[in-house]
């Protein structure tokens, strides 16, 4: 009996499987639309720096532009000095013209402070290092005392005692006191309000310098009401520390020492210190109120402190 001999099946090759790589997609996330800005206003960075911070007493000096903002000061201090030293303060328009002018032509220089309330409180609200503004305090009294002796001797060829030829403070008496202190505490930060809010248009030197200006004549104008028409005083504030030395506020005689004495310190305070501390709170008031409205205290724009500012 036959036998079939089975075939052997040739062996199926198994393939192997293929190993493949697993390919890696990128997921490409949709841009989301920044989101308006709704967010309150907040008063975060409100006493941070916005000076230089490589700003210091060794580095200041090895920039040849402080030497041009000292020489500023000193330049825009004296002609504005000048101008209070032969108007006398009772002309405030005049005195707006001319703060306007010194101010757009200095304020590339130095800022145009011209007068040490604004710098003190552009120290107070760090918009100032400490060293450029002791330099620029000490400008301003050059400046100050430049502009006294300019008067003195052109003065001096009319009338042999000039010293009367200049307006000069009223002596301040036991009841005018407090009067007094307030006329020059208040004209102070009105002074300091306009300035801080004038350096919200810092790109366009004369906007600042008319914002400053009108200000000053601002100041003056309440102060001469209150003191002429309702107080009935006359000569007897300048809000401005630097051009008060040069009215010759500080007493030299008396009946003692200790009476000269505290004349002097009484004359300080209402003429110096005082006026400086409203300087201080009208530039508070200023940044304040700036932050309130979402302003940035760098740019003096809409930023709120963010990325689009930069610092000097």
């Amino acid at each position: 009996m036959a036998t079939t001999k089975s075939k052997k099946s040739p062996a199926r090759k198994t393939s192997k499987p293929k190993t493949t790589s697993a390919k890696t997609t990128k997921v490409v996330e949709a841009a989301v639309p920044a989101k308006p800005n709704n967010d309150k206003p907040s008063l975060k960075g409100f006493f941070a720096k916005k000076f230089d911070p490589n700003e210091t007493i060794v580095t200041i000096f090895k920039n040849p532009r402080i030497y041009g903002a000292i020489l500023g000061e000193v330049i825009g201090t004296m002609l504005l000095t000048l101008v209070l030293l032969l108007l006398g303060v009772y002309q405030p328009l005049y005195i707006m013209f001319g703060v306007i002018a010194i101010s757009a032509a200095v304020f590339g220089l130095s800022g145009a402070n011209l007068n040490p309330i604004v710098t003190v409180g552009m120290m107070a609200t760090r918009r100032m290092s400490a060293i450029r503004g002791i330099l620029y305090l000490l400008s301003q009294l050059l400046g100050a005392w430049l502009a006294y002796f300019v008067s003195v001797r052109f003065i001096s060829h009319a009338s042999d005692t000039p010293a009367d030829q200049l307006p000069s403070i009223a002596e301040i008496a036991g009841d005018n006191f407090f009067v007094i202190t307030m006329l020059e505490f208040m004209g102070a930060i009105i002074i300091a309000f306009f300035f801080a809010r004038a350096l919200s248009y810092k790109r366009s030197a004369l906007t600042f310098a008319a914002v400053y200006g009108t200000g000053m004549c601002v100041a003056l104008l309440i102060v001469i009401v209150l003191s002429s028409s309702f107080l009935e005083l006359q000569n007897n504030f300048i809000l401005n520390p630097a051009a008060a030395f040069m009215y010759k506020i500080l007493p030299t005689a008396g009946e003692n020492f200790g009476e000269v004495f505290g004349a002097i310190c009484q004359s300080l305070l209402v003429y110096v210190i005082l006026p400086m501390v409203g300087g201080v709170i009208g530039f508070y008031l200023a940044d304040f109120s700036g932050k309130l409205s979402g302003e940035c205290l760098v740019c003096g724009r809409g930023c709120a402190g963010k990325d689009c500012c930069s610092k000097k």
